[in-house]
């Protein structure tokens, strides 16, 4: 077994070999599993800062948007139909309508903000992709014979 090297790994033990290399590969890909679950976690956390304010304003708006509805769209209705001597039941369509749409537009604005705020598990994708590809460029070359020069 001339052929094989010895190596000497991160803790100090002499390693032969392959062995020693998909030790010592093993090892990394540990570290760097262990690296990626810490971005992850610090990048949920940084993410759920972030949307704990849009999205209490966002329950908060629905909340208020619900209680008040109805006693705001019958108000409205009534008054549309009196001065414009309609009908109610159209009266209270028209209402119905346009307040629903009101209040579709404030919750689209508020859910763009909340989009906004997983924005930092981009770095999380980022250095996963980075190391899947380091992975797959150590097991392609590992198994090859070292160039050698005569």
């Amino acid at each position: 077994m001339d052929d094989q090297t010895s190596v000497k790994s991160q803790n100090g033990a002499r390693t032969n070999g392959m062995f020693g290399s998909l030790t010592e590969f093993g090892n990394s890909v540990a570290t760097l599993a262990e690296l990626q679950l810490k971005l992850a976690e610090l990048d949920a956390k940084q993410a759920a800062d972030r949307a704990l304010v849009p999205l209490g304003v966002t329950a908060g708006g629905v909340a208020v948007v619900l209680a008040s509805l109805p006693v705001i769209l019958l108000g409205v209705a009534t008054l549309l139909a009196s001065a414009w001597h309609i009908n109610q039941g159209w009266a209270m369509l028209l209402v119905g309508g346009a307040t629903l749409a009101a209040a579709g537009v404030a919750v689209v604005a508020a859910g763009k903000r909340v989009g906004q705020s997983f924005e930092s598990f981009r770095r999380s994708r980022d250095e996963l992709t980075r190391n899947a590809s380091w992975i797959r460029t150590v097991l392609l070359y590992s198994g090859r014979p070292a160039d050698r020069k005569s």
